[in-house]
């Protein structure tokens, strides 16, 4: 299975837990190397009244922020599996849930207990309109 293939089987997690309320956060980590981008943090956000995602790209230096739709978040969180980023990590209120490549780049999508206990606010206050 490719990284893109691999990678949507895993944001459909994401899709899913913002649908049911229960997304608390997204989060790439573990670079391959000393990169300049060090993370990039997956947020929801209400703009013009529809539900998006706001990425936070944390560099040594800087942060830039982008907003995309739903579906396009995957689309240009996919390019940065494996370029520079090892695992991706959804937080919900009922699970976390890694998305890891190994040293063989192998894929790996473990399920964990719950860090967080409360979803994301904006999610949230979008579902209970």
């Amino acid at each position: 299975m490719s990284f893109s293939e691999s990678f949507t089987e895993f944001y459909n997690q994401v899709k899913a837990s913002l649908a049911d309320g229960t997304f608390a956060k997204l989060t790439l980590a573990k670079t391959i190397g000393n990169t300049d981008l060090m993370n990039i943090y997956v947020r929801p956000i209400i703009e013009d009244e529809i539900l998006k995602m706001e990425l936070k790209y944390k560099f040594q230096q800087e942060e830039m922020v982008e907003i995309y739709g739903i579906d396009a978040t995957r689309e240009r969180l996919v390019t940065y599996i494996n370029n520079p980023f090892l695992s991706a990590i959804l937080f919900t209120t009922e699970f976390d849930l890694t998305y890891k490549l190994n040293k063989k780049r192998a894929v790996s999508i473990t399920e964990s207990p719950n860090t967080f206990m409360n979803p994301s606010e904006v999610l949230s206050e979008y579902l209970n309109r």
